[in-house]
């Protein structure tokens, strides 16, 4: 689907995508490529964000979905939606570095939160988000997304998730209804 405002074209990603996908994603959080924008966690988390595998693994899943954004042909952006019986599950999050801060991540969050609402009938949105990130977790609350203080650990010594930087990292899930 394109939508004219943007000149954006939303599909789902397949299995010739999977390199192009992990480069997007280790670019938007990894690295010194990721300081471009403002998505970056290089101070929190070294290593690798995904794998080849584990963008595989989505794309298959009969449960989710790995939408791919493209602008004139280059992908530039990516999400993961996954049906979780009365809601679905956001993840995987990436935004080209050089194009962050211009409104295409509002863009790309409402057009999931429809696919979501109208594929699979779900009433609510869930995200989990490292707690220590503020700056993003406001952003989602700006976006409509409330805060519940429920935590889950971080999963340290498994560095296909990265090798963390300090030892105080978890996650927070976020909610948000879908009207």
């Amino acid at each position: 689907m394109e939508t004219a405002a943007t000149g954006l074209t939303f599909r789902d990603a397949t299995d010739s995508d999977v390199d192009v996908l992990v480069a997007l994603i280790e670019s938007a959080y990894r690295g010194d490529a990721s300081r471009a924008g403002w998505t970056t966690e290089a101070d929190i988390l070294k290593g690798q964000r995904t794998d080849p595998q584990g963008v595989l693994d989505v794309i298959k899943s009969p449960d989710s979905r790995l939408l791919t954004v493209e602008r004139d042909a280059e992908v530039v952006a990516c999400c993961q939606l996954e049906h979780r019986g009365d809601h679905a599950y956001f993840g995987m999050f990436a935004v080209s570095p050089a194009l962050q801060g211009g409104g295409l991540g509002k863009v790309i969050i409402a057009e999931a939160e429809r696919t979501a609402r109208e594929t699979w009938g779900v009433t609510e949105m869930h995200m989990t988000v490292i707690s220590v990130r503020e700056d993003l977790i406001a952003w989602y609350e700006r976006r409509g997304y409330r805060r519940t203080g429920r935590m889950t650990p971080f999963p340290y010594g498994d560095e296909r998730f990265g090798i963390p930087q300090r030892d105080d990292l978890r996650f927070e899930l976020l909610v948000k209804p879908l009207g």
